[in-house]
């Protein structure tokens, strides 16, 4: 792989927290250490209709290019990371799902050494460990026989075997009958979110006073809104504290119901996630998961064999071009919804998330259409799009 570091812009437009200016941004040792008017040789001058945003961060993928994170494999990771870069994804969590014990100890190990070894593509910032503490009334695509009950003892497990590398759990906080798990994540410091949830609006309430702060694939398994009982899916509109996932490849959620979520909820408060699977970036057919599970994937959509829609096959940047594309909100908005938004949330903002001196140097130069043509990670050139 090309691994060209790169020593900054000059005169580009460039996608700040101050709006989107025409500056300067110079880079030492992975790091943004300059922003604005300044003279120095060896940078790069982008045309006018490109413009330098940050790198996205998907806090909510299982896998891409034929490897999935429950593989349990440093290639696997290796290959998801890799395969990221064309979509502009500089960090992500390797996100597990409901599996056997064995299965997620593999896994877990797994992620724990490829951080401590192997982390120089997109990086893996941890893991978001997806059930198995979640609802049998909302599996999704989930396996019923693994699911269990939210435990602070096998949660600190797990955890220990990812190097303590979990940054957020997907759970049913209705299945957490006294709170303790909830409060035990919040103690660490660790990102709770309501997935796979039959939670009643109250009983999500009473979780966000103890410590839940998200919504994983809002509208996704999850019991939906009736005007009687406003369900999870109304709690993650009302309640403004939690930061609510999005799916957004127009499949998992209708775009009439992404507008409705972001009519309800404060703009910091949106999380493009792509839920991809294995089967991203491969051609259409058929695909057995590590769980023996068979994907069928059939143009934009993949799917279990009943016909359960099974995680997505999105890009980030096709997600953040679909918001653009469907709703009202602006350019930076929609960035935030893949760069800061995320990065709040998994409570990493002092280093990524946005271009700003003292950060990593994690940024991608696109266009008006949010094409990727540069992904930069740690001030290195890791992917260019060739030209045609």
């Amino acid at each position: 792989r090309n691994m060209k570091m790169v020593k900054g812009f000059k005169d580009s437009i460039i996608l700040t927290e101050n709006g989107i200016i025409k500056t300067n941004i110079l880079i030492e040792n992975g790091i943004i250490t300059k922003i604005g008017d300044f003279e120095e040789d060896g940078l790069i001058k982008l045309d006018d209709d490109k413009i330098v945003i940050p790198g996205f961060i998907d806090e909510h993928i299982h896998g891409s290019f034929n490897s999935d994170v429950l593989d349990g494999d440093i290639d696997a990771l290796k290959n998801i990371a890799n395969s990221l870069l064309s979509e502009g994804t500089t960090a992500f969590l390797a996100t597990t799902s409901t599996a056997s014990k064995e299965t997620l100890e593999k896994s877990l190990k797994n992620v724990c050494e490829y951080i401590s070894n192997c982390n120089d593509s997109s990086i893996v910032l941890g893991v978001h460990l997806e059930g198995p503490f979640i609802s049998n009334k909302y599996l999704g695509a989930q396996m019923k026989e693994f699911v269990e009950k939210p435990s602070v003892n096998l949660f600190k497990h797990y955890n220990s075997l990812s190097g303590n590398n979990i940054l957020l759990v997907s759970y049913a906080p209705e299945e957490d009958v006294d709170y303790s798990f909830t409060k035990y994540l919040k103690e660490s410091l660790i990102t709770a979110s309501i997935g796979h949830s039959a939670a009643s609006y109250q009983e999500v309430v009473n979780a966000i006073n103890k410590g839940l702060t998200c919504s994983t694939h809002t509208y996704n398994a999850q019991k939906g809104i009736h005007h009687r009982e406003v369900g999870v899916v109304g709690a993650s509109m009302l309640e403004d504290e939690l930061y609510t996932e999005l799916i957004c490849d127009g499949i998992h959620v209708s775009y009439p119901a992404v507008r409705l979520l972001i009519i309800n909820k404060p703009l910091d408060k949106i999380v493009l996630v792509t839920d991809s699977l294995r089967v991203k970036h491969l051609d259409d057919g058929k695909y057995t998961e590590p769980s023996g599970q068979v994907i069928i994937k059939d143009g934009g959509v993949a799917r279990l064999e009943d016909g359960t829609i099974a995680g997505s096959i999105l890009k980030m940047n096709v997600a953040v071009k679909n918001i653009l594309d469907n709703t009202n909100v602006t350019f930076i908005d929609a960035v935030n919804f893949a760069t800061a938004n995320p990065a709040k949330n998994l409570k990493v903002f002092d280093k990524m998330g946005s271009i700003s001196v003292g950060k990593l140097a994690n940024l991608l130069v696109v266009d008006k259409d949010i094409n990727i043509y540069k992904t930069i990670v740690n001030g290195r050139i890791l992917y260019e799009k060739s030209e045609d």
